[in-house]
């Protein structure tokens, strides 16, 4: 059950941080063209920080399944 739903929340993370990467790549590069595409809600860099430390998370996870077996 645990490394179930360990795996589903990885999958999730590793998803979700690709995503925000993305997000801040495609921010960033309209910045640069003069536009907006998240109305200033959160800069690229903070993005960025927040899919590192997302995948910080998953390489734990999978460390963690790696050693269970």
């Amino acid at each position: 059950m645990i490394s179930r739903l360990s795996s589903v929340i990885s999958r999730v993370l590793f998803v979700g941080a690709f995503v925000l990467a993305g997000l801040a790549v495609i921010e960033k590069l309209a910045n640069q063209s003069g536009y907006t595409v998240m109305q200033s809600a959160m800069a690229p860099s903070r993005m960025l920080e927040l899919a590192v430390v997302a995948l910080l998370f998953v390489i734990a996870l999978q460390l963690r399944e790696l050693k269970a077996t």
